[in-house]
């Protein structure tokens, strides 16, 4: 391998880990109910939170739909308090995940 990117046939690496390796121990779905329109703000500190992954908008009931992957129960708590501490948050309801069914 040394020889090959001293002679520059390859040019570098990356790891693929199956999803499962990649993921955390818990993982959540967080529908966001907002009080205002006030959506940036919030999609700005959603996105700060390490344990945040994808944020969606949607219609319907919720304005926000927000992946949480996370380590523990206890981070998962965490992080939930810091989404409800927001302003403009005026509801949320979380489903943990539990098994992947394909």
């Amino acid at each position: 391998i040394d020889r090959l990117m001293r002679d520059g046939v390859l040019l570098g690496f990356t790891a693929r880990l199956r999803s499962e390796a990649a993921r955390g121990a818990v993982r959540a779905i967080v529908s966001v109910e907002l009080r205002s329109a006030d959506m940036r703000a919030v999609i700005a500190a959603l996105r700060r939170m390490p344990d945040v992954g994808r944020v969606h908008s949607t219609n319907g009931r919720w304005d926000l739909v927000a992946e949480i992957d996370t380590a523990t129960l206890a981070s998962l708590d965490a992080t939930l308090t810091a989404i409800r501490a927001l302003k403009a948050v005026a509801n949320s309801e979380t489903s943990i995940l539990l098994s992947e069914l394909k």
